[in-house]
């Protein structure tokens, strides 16, 4: 029957029947070629050759990412075979004049593992010792190269604000208690000690503090001191102020305090995976803001001693962070809160006005597990509600909207503790808030929907 009508139809419409037949014959051969170059392709992946090959641009929300050992370690943490490459310009010099040629170099070994054609039949091209630290990224290693401190920049106009610290807080599991520990290196002493004494050329000065919350009541506890600029440079994050001290054995800090009032001793133990590479704003005129987080979440464990009375962090939850830059009319925005297997954190400075425009400097959110960094926006909206009339007052509620590739985040925050100090390295023009509450984090991301509660913390600034 169905050969009657076509002939039928030929006979009929001899024209168009032909076209039709072209066109369905047509279908038919491209799909045919497109199965068969899909097999070829199926069958060259499978290839050992290509076994682990392909670049990987690893690029940072806020610029170039100058940690290469972290890059590397998170890298392995999803495709365990990878190999470091650095490309750059050298020029060869000629009677005729120079001519640029476009070098790469990497460690032999690993391009030979990743299957490079060019030099896996080299076998002059071996390994150097040097070469052995990319092989093998020791994490203890990693952690104190984040945690390293800055030689401050030659830009006299914001010297005087100069500051750099290591920053960590706990609280304990039951929630009744919490800490907020700075181990602060400032400016010279030149702009310290005005009137106060002879300088002492190559010192800075420094300080300790201590905030303490326990059931809602707060104490402050600190020490000053000066301490050496190039001692610092080669040893941080191991420092020396006063009588207190902090050491980074391993992976693990070892925390001393020697306060007025208040002594202790901590370790704080990171969580795998739970770090953020550093991050630099740059303005006019020289001046900058860093920003690296080590710890994001770890375990943290032992004593305070306050006032006769002993505070015990037992597998309690602790976190560090490491600022520097020039902070003089500077203000920020930020938040940090772990769930049962992600950590959240978030921020945004506000530089002055003459050195960058503020909203140009977007606020960013980022989302790690035990393997590293998981999700990260720019697109974040921190707004903090207040009663009418009461802007000096310290926000009720923030909430944090964060949108990004596979991230889309709502973080609600209800304050029930708040702590309100004069910072004189930022000018004095606004008081800095410290904020503990309760988080409400709701959303997708990392490829699944979110929805839970928990304690955190968060900072801010409000007028006097």
């Amino acid at each position: 029957m169905i050969i009657r009508l076509a002939l039928r139809s030929l006979a009929v419409r001899p024209i168009r029947t032909a076209v039709l037949a072209c066109g369905f014959g047509l279908g038919i051969a491209v799909m045919a070629a497109l199965l068969g170059v899909g097999d070829v392709i199926l069958e060259q992946a499978r290839s050992p050759e290509l076994s682990g090959g392909g670049d990987m641009l690893v690029l940072g929300a806020f610029g170039s990412i100058e940690n290469a050992p972290f890059v590397l370690s998170t890298v392995r943490a999803l495709a365990p075979t990878a190999s470091p490459a650095r490309r750059a310009t050298v020029y060869l010099m000629t009677e005729g004049g120079s001519i640029p040629v476009i070098a790469r170099g990497g460690v032999p070994s690993l391009e030979k593992s990743v299957g490079d054609r060019e030099v896996k039949n080299v076998a002059a091209w071996v390994d150097a010792p040097a070469d052995a630290r990319w092989k093998h990224v020791d994490p203890g290693g990693v952690l104190r190269a984040l945690d390293r401190f800055h030689a401050e920049p030659d830009v006299p106009e914001f010297a005087a604000s100069w500051a750099e610290w290591l920053y960590f807080n706990g609280r304990t599991s039951d929630g009744r208690a919490r800490f907020y520990l700075t181990f602060l290196v400032g400016p010279s002493t030149r702009f310290a000690r005005s009137g106060q004494g002879p300088l002492r050329p190559g010192f800075r000065s420094a300080g300790v503090r201590l905030q303490l919350d326990r059931d809602g009541r707060t104490t402050n506890y600190s020490a000053p001191a000066e301490v050496d600029e190039r001692t610092v440079l080669d040893k941080a994050p191991d420092l020396d102020i006063g009588g207190s001290s902090v050491r980074l054995d391993g992976q693990r800090y070892q925390i001393a305090l020697r306060l007025p009032g208040a002594t202790g001793e901590l370790t704080l133990d990171p969580a795998p995976g739970r770090a953020l590479p550093p991050a630099v704003l740059r303005g006019a005129r020289g001046w900058l803001s860093g920003y690296v987080v080590p710890v994001l979440s770890g375990t943290l464990s032992g004593t305070l001693n306050v006032g006769g009375d002993s505070v015990r962090f037992e597998n309690a939850t602790g976190y560090h962070d490491h600022n520097w830059g020039f902070w003089r009319d500077v203000r920020w925005q930020w938040g940090q809160v772990s769930g049962a297997d992600l950590s959240f954190i978030y921020g945004r400075v506000f530089p002055p006005a003459d050195v960058a425009a503020a909203d140009r400097i977007p606020g960013f959110l980022g989302i790690l597990d035990e393997r590293g960094l998981v999700g990260v926006a720019t697109n974040v909206s921190i707004a903090e509600h207040r009663a009418a009339g009461d802007a000096a007052a310290a926000p009720p509620s923030i909430d944090v909207s964060a949108r990004g590739s596979g991230l889309d985040l709502r973080l609600t925050f209800a304050t029930d503790r708040s702590v309100r100090t004069a910072l004189s390295m930022t000018g004095g023009a606004t008081d800095f808030l410290q904020l503990g509450g309760t988080y409400r984090v709701e959303g997708r991301a990392a490829g699944r929907q979110i929805n839970f509660t928990a304690r955190g913390a968060a900072e801010t600034f409000q007028p006097h």
